[in-house]
């Protein structure tokens, strides 16, 4: 007991240091809307928090963003203060050396942080980017089609069918069948890849030379699989096609009517992409976790090392990524789910979705974010995924044979480490 309240005692304490020494002017680079609204709102935003602190704050698209960024932090003039750093990039600043460490705020807050967020934001034991969103991923079913094929609707029972790689080709398979070829388990195999991603058990790159998680080969073959099969639908991912499937209208090669069981999207892809496309489907969607836990982007803050005020820039990370007061009123007005299991814990019981039949997604998601791995990420998987990714549609495709696809992928890749 002795020994919980000193904890408590030092967490509170560091942070409150941070506070106190907050002061100066920080100079903030985003490619997101997202940290405007949390510095500049009016009742909770950093800036109504900590008056002391001059904030200048500058936007660049983000297709923009790094070419802007990375020239100011390898010459060290012109740096901001604060920057953001979406999922595609966060590890290439955090291994670079440009960042400010910030162990301190994760070791005063580390009880109540989401693992995986910060394990993408670690490298070599310390900590340097931390975020306030969690973007988890599932696996979202029509639930007409799962009481006509299945049998059930529910998620408890639906998850058994599809908890594993394995189980989800042998469920695609029954789908098949007894829709009599006319139900895919998703209207592309592409959007089997994150999902297989998160059952990995090694990164892509070990001692500087690129590995294939056994997983990944099996995703490889069940695509191979499915495709040759027409078990699942011959679009691509973010095609026409693909975004007809969420209406039912998705069509085969012969223009004859497909159904489409099930997308794997995370929460964002739930609000802005299922939702808006599909509004007339609204009540008979559900989701589930699905063969693996997997997370989606997102958005990290992290400072240079060489900031003139790094008490400031610590206290505006800590603010916006492990302050209950702010998350709590940031996932109210946004429906982010929060990185603080004391936020999410308070209030995810507060949720109930109609487009999803009434379940609870806020706790479905959090639930799901539990068990997300960030301790694979490096800095070169946007790249070699890339490259892995072209390799398996040639070889679905007919393009290349299995050895062949796997052969220009770990030449691609290899080359791709080069200096």
């Amino acid at each position: 007991m002795k020994k919980f309240i000193f904890l408590i005692m030092a967490s509170l304490s560091v942070n409150i240091l941070l506070a106190q020494n907050a002061s100066g002017k920080l100079t903030v680079w985003s490619f997101t809307d997202e940290l405007a609204n949390m510095i500049n709102n009016p009742t909770w935003g950093f800036k109504v928090k900590h008056p002391e602190v001059g904030v200048v704050y500058s936007q660049t698209p983000s297709d923009q963003f790094e070419n802007r960024l990375y020239p100011v932090f390898a010459s060290g003039r012109g740096a901001p203060d604060i920057i953001a750093l979406e999922s595609a990039f966060v590890r290439k600043y955090v291994e670079s050396g440009f960042l400010l460490d910030i162990t301190d705020i994760y070791e005063a807050n580390k009880n109540k942080l989401l693992a995986y967020p910060v394990e993408v934001g670690t490298y070599n034991g310390r900590v340097y980017a931390l975020s306030w969103q969690a973007y988890p991923g599932a696996m979202i079913y029509r639930r007409s089609l799962a009481r006509k094929y299945l049998g059930t609707d529910d998620p408890v029972q639906v998850q058994q069918n599809f908890s594993n790689p394995s189980r989800l080709l042998r469920t695609a398979k029954i789908l098949k069948q007894k829709s009599d070829g006319k139900c895919v388990i998703t209207p592309s195999h592409e959007d089997l890849f994150i999902p297989f991603l998160g059952t990995r058990t090694q990164p892509w790159v070990v001692d500087n030379k690129i590995v294939i998680d056994p997983v990944m080969e099996q995703f490889m073959e069940s695509s191979k699989t499915l495709y040759e099969n027409n078990i699942v639908g011959r679009v691509r991912q973010w095609s026409e096609g693909w975004f007809a499937g969420m209406k039912g209208e998705l069509r085969d090669e012969k223009n004859g009517l497909l159904e489409v069981f099930s997308y794997f999207l995370p929460n964002w892809g739930l609000q802005y992409v299922l939702k808006t496309n599909a509004p007339s489907t609204a009540g008979d969607w559900a989701m589930i976790q699905g063969p693996a836990p997997y997370y989606w982007v997102g958005t990290w803050i992290g400072a240079w090392k060489n900031t003139q005020n790094p008490d400031a820039a610590k206290e505006f990370i800590r603010y916006l990524t492990t302050d209950n007061d702010f998350l709590e009123m940031w996932a109210k007005d946004t429906g982010d789910l929060v990185t603080s299991s004391e936020v999410v814990n308070k209030i995810k019981n507060n949720y109930s979705e109609p487009y999803l039949g009434g379940q609870n997604q806020y706790a479905a998601f959090a639930e799901i974010a539990g068990n997300i791995n960030g301790k694979l990420s490096q800095k070169t998987d946007t790249a070699i995924e890339y490259l892995f990714r072209e390799a398996v549609n040639a070889y679905i495709e007919g393009e290349r044979t299995k050895e062949q696809a796997l052969a220009d992928f770990k030449l691609k890749a290899a080359n791709s480490l080069k200096p």
